[in-house]
């Protein structure tokens, strides 16, 4: 690991980072090579793994580095080169960095490393890399970036003209909680219909990548893009006949659910028909809102957890004092949030597009759970163990949002035990469209062939199934089955969304467990977090007492709790 904890300190502003030498990367990566398979000395073969981590490190600290300022803002010609430089280069050091995997796989001392790097996980993810990357495909590797950027600038720099000037995606999601419902349905026709007009831009994108992806999968030797989307998220102890049975899991139990709490929600409304653009609301004053901006929210986020856990306290301070939190909209900036890591700096960076919506209060703590995460595994024995896999990685953010629960008086006042119900209702709806996402990109890149009208069509068909309460009367593009455009994920993560439904499974077991036993939760979750990526998924849910989403039934007590919660 690098040397993580003396640099802690370091202010963002500060933070710096230089392209990488790749002819002195492989010079360097040949030696740790040499060393791993044909050294006689254990101590200087831990030392070339140890180096090889240290130099992982500042790469990827590089290229998350460039990757946050092009998102933070994607009209801006210096970050937009630095991202370019970054996904061409990184084709052909994963080039490099495979063949030390190779070494560590093929070495006779395999046994050794298991036993100073607790490795034998690790050899199972190398195994994963190897089978998802050739050299042959490192070009391809690069356009299918090239592409990915062109749908966040799209979705980024898109200007829609709504009310007296124009909205970005972030303020017209969030116009949607709002009391007003002729606004809320305002606010929806103005970004379907940027959506519409960018169909035809959206679709080719999209196209290009399938394309692009079958045919890698070909080069690599496999049936279809899902066997090597599987190898690409390292899914090691699961697959798609697991997957299949916890969608299946998901309609039998949750979707029933789902409709009884939409009709409810009409009720509570005074409507009807919940609409599309009435679902964020479940009450006639609007979805409850946080009473401060980005700042205020900061100042209470600190309280609150000084409130909950000394050492997420400290962390979160630590983020704030090194400026190390951007979480306002401005014109320009990315869509969405996420977080990411600078293992030079043994820190973590929170990115979000605060809107004024409960979602707000979401992602603060959602991201924050991924950042304590990094920083609580910061210093464990391999790189591959301080990030998780992405399944896992879910399961400590979206536990921290319920796990924050008790303190949501600071930013709701009044409204906090609407903004809980809510939060848990929307939680259990979003499973169906989870699984609903997984299973459309099961079905289109086991068809790659399909014209963009089929892929439309599916995904109607598909929303059908998991979301038979949908209605977006006449907004053409998502009822013509456009919806999985919004989606980020579908475009630039293939395969990255059932990851949040099994982490929303084991969310809502901390929940349960909280509800009679909060110190016993909160312990078992900072343990967790502490664990980093050190085991497999399902081997990481059992450490921490839950239950895995493949197990028949995993769902039915969290269910049986919410229905009792909900009034259902």
């Amino acid at each position: 690991m690098p040397q993580s904890s003396p640099t802690t300190e370091t202010p963002f502003h500060e933070m710096s980072t230089a392209a990488p030498d790749l002819d002195a990367l492989r010079d360097a990566f040949e030696d740790v090579a040499r060393d791993v398979t044909g050294s006689d000395d254990p101590a200087r073969r831990a030392e070339a793994v140890r180096r090889w981590d240290a130099l992982r490190g500042s790469v990827s600290t590089w290229a998350a580095m460039a990757h946050l300022h092009f998102n933070q803002d994607t009209t801006d010609e210096r970050w937009r080169r630095e991202r370019e430089e970054v996904d061409a280069f990184m084709p052909r050091y994963t080039d490099l960095e495979l063949r030390v995997k190779r070494a560590l796989l093929e070495s006779p001392h395999r046994d050794d490393f298991r036993e100073r790097f607790g490795a034998g996980h690790a050899f199972d993810l190398w195994e994963c890399d190897r089978a998802a990357f050739a050299p042959d495909i490192q070009d391809d590797l690069v356009a299918e970036q090239k592409l990915v950027a062109s749908y966040i600038e799209a979705v980024g720099g898109a200007r829609i003209p709504f009310e007296d000037g124009t909205a970005g995606l972030s303020t017209l999601v969030g116009a949607q909680g709002g009391p007003d419902r002729a606004r809320r349905e305002a606010a929806a026709r103005a970004l379907w219909g940027w959506f519409d007009t960018e169909r035809p831009k959206l679709d080719g994108l999209f196209d290009e990548l399938v394309t692009l992806r079958a045919r890698m999968a070909r080069t690599l030797g496999h049936d279809s893009f899902v066997d090597v989307g599987y190898a690409r998220k390292r899914r090691v102890d699961y697959d798609r006949r697991d997957v299949e049975g916890f969608r299946k899991e998901v309609l039998e139990r949750v979707v029933p659910l789902c409709e009884e709490l939409v009709a409810r929600q009409a009720e509570a409304l005074g409507v009807d028909k919940v609409m599309s653009w009435d679902e964020k609301v479940h009450r006639p004053q609007g979805a409850p809102a946080p009473r401060g901006d980005a700042g205020w929210m900061t100042a209470r986020a600190a309280e609150m957890f000084d409130a909950l856990h000394p050492g997420l306290s400290d962390f979160f301070r630590l983020m704030v004092r090194n400026g190390l939190l951007d979480l306002e909209t401005r014109d320009g900036k990315a869509f969405g949030g996420f977080c990411t890591w600078f293992p030079d700096y043994g820190v973590p960076f929170v990115f979000a597009n605060f809107n004024g919506t409960p979602g707000d209060a979401r992602v603060f703590t959602h991201e924050i759970g991924h950042a304590f995460q990094r920083y609580s595994s910061r210093d464990n024995a391999l790189l591959d163990y301080v990030g998780c896999t992405s399944e896992s990685a879910e399961i400590h953010s979206m536990s921290l949002e319920f796990l924050c629960w008790p303190e949501m008086e600071r930013f709701f006042g009044d409204d906090a035990d609407d903004f809980r119900r809510q939060h848990l209702a929307e939680q259990l709806t979003f499973l169906p469209y989870g699984v609903a996402v997984d299973h459309f990109q099961h079905l289109v890149y086991e068809n790659p062939d399909a014209s963009p009208a089929d892929r439309h069509a599916l995904w109607k068909e598909l929303e059908a199934t998991y979301a038979p309460w949908r209605d977006y009367g006449d907004l053409t593009h998502p009822a013509q089955g456009g919806y999985w455009q919004y989606q980020r994920h579908v475009y630039a993560y293939p395969f990255y969304y059932i990851d949040y439904t099994l982490a929303a499974t084991c969310a809502l077991q901390f929940w349960s467990r909280a509800r009679t036993d909060r110190k016993g939760a909160w312990d078992s979750y900072v343990e967790l977090c502490a664990r980093g990526g050190s085991l497999p998924f399902r081997k990481l849910v059992e450490s921490a007492g839950l239950r895995s989403p493949f197990e028949a039934g995993c769902l039915a007590q969290v269910v049986e709790d919410a229905r009792g919660v909900l009034g259902v």
